[in-house]
């Protein structure tokens, strides 16, 4: 699979889906060679941003305890990755579709990718931009499960039922995405 492939999954119910299901990568696999790693970048670099230019970036942002702060949403993003794909599997099942374990939580672990990459731009102290970053990446991100849903579903083009289990998975997903930032603003 080619990276303009990869590039495409967001925007097409076709473009990988097909050859990403028959790869049949296990879940501990996707775990350790896609979760884990990329879910470490928002953590370091939020880290680097509260260290390097904290205040900066926000009022008082400095003054957090940032490696206590980036290690509980390290562990929170791994625990979020297992808790959405059975969330995935179940939301798909309850709307009559079929799904296995294995593609509910292989879109699981594609889902966040883009939210993941988005952290990059804390490298650049500004909030405005990383508030654009995050919404951009949020919208693929949200693409990104309604396509994933029919390709790995056999769903047709604008698929009602696609469309609701993609609105309740992303619900879900801003829920926890939400509960992920109140972490790093309570701490």
């Amino acid at each position: 699979m080619n990276v303009s492939t990869i590039l495409y999954l967001p925007f097409s119910r076709t473009a990988g889906w097909k050859e990403l299901q028959q790869r049949q990568v296990s879940i501990p696999a996707l775990a350790w060679l896609i979760v884990v790693p990329l879910s470490l970048l928002p953590p370091v670099m939020l880290y680097y941003a509260g260290t390097h230019y904290g205040d900066d970036f926000v009022p008082s942002f400095a003054d957090r305890p940032w490696r206590h702060i980036t290690t509980i949403l390290f562990l929170a993003e791994l625990l979020t990755f297992f808790v959405m794909g059975w969330l995935i599997h179940s939301v798909v099942h309850s709307h009559q579709m079929s799904i296995s374990y294995h593609d509910a939580y292989l879109l699981a672990a594609l889902a966040p990718l883009p939210l993941w990459s988005s952290s990059v731009v804390l490298a650049v102290p500004s909030l405005l931009l990383n508030a654009l970053a995050v919404l951009m990446a949020l919208c693929i991100s949200c693409s990104l499960i309604y396509h994933g849903l029919q390709g790995l579903c056999q769903r047709r083009d604008d698929d009602v039922t696609a469309m609701a289990a993609t609105y309740t998975i992303m619900a879900a997903g801003g829920l926890a995405w939400g509960l992920l930032m109140a972490i790093v603003w309570a701490y």
